[in-house]
């Protein structure tokens, strides 16, 4: 994973970045994933489309919302453990704050038309980012056949099984590494004939 060493980012920075992210994003954290990629890639360039993959994919793993975990890696590469709380704080700030003031007065209003049509608005256009995000992803990461059966099989498995996606991410671990120790001693073979 690459790590910017060049500028080193203020905790300020972190958190407003991760603030920003958290206050402009709404449907969780795959939602927020076309936020993230241009605030962190290619505003700050703090990480790579790979390294925010494997963020995501690892934040997929462990307990606790991807977008938050994401935000904690992110800040941890930039400023250590300091950086990663500031980071997260950062994305649940203004969380936190819009839950409190909406929760206060949604009980009055969460019966109303209009209310309930903004919602299903929203999630119908949570969707579309959340497509977008997907095949902006795939397009990276989905290089050549066996990545794309390993997509498939995993995009099956989870229609046709109701497994953890923990146990498709670490099959696609070791199916990884798998492959890559044949196409090493492959190449290996290659080049000593």
């Amino acid at each position: 994973m690459s790590e910017n060493k060049g500028n080193r980012t203020t905790y300020a920075k972190l958190f407003a970045t991760f603030a920003k992210i958290g206050v402009t994003t709404f449907g969780g954290g795959y939602a927020m994933l076309p936020m993230l990629q241009r605030e962190i890639v290619i505003n700050n360039g703090w990480c790579t489309d790979t390294d925010l993959l494997d963020y995501f994919a690892v934040g997929q793993c462990t307990p606790g919302i991807i977008a938050i975990n994401t935000a904690t890696f992110i800040g941890y590469k930039q400023r250590g453990i300091a950086g990663g709380i500031v980071a997260t704080l950062g994305m649940v700030f203004p969380s936190i704050v819009i839950i409190t003031i909406v929760f206060s007065i949604l009980e009055a209003f969460q019966e109303n038309f209009y209310v309930q049509s903004a919602l299903k608005g929203i999630q119908t256009a949570v969707c579309a980012l959340i497509t977008l995000s997907v095949i902006k992803l795939a397009k990276k990461s989905i290089v050549d056949i066996p990545t794309l059966i390993i997509c498939i099989a995993t995009l099956l498995g989870m229609i046709l099984f109701s497994l953890s996606p923990v146990l498709f991410i670490i099959a696609g671990a070791v199916l990884g590494i798998a492959i890559s120790i044949i196409k090493t001693k492959k190449e290996d073979v290659n080049d000593s004939v």
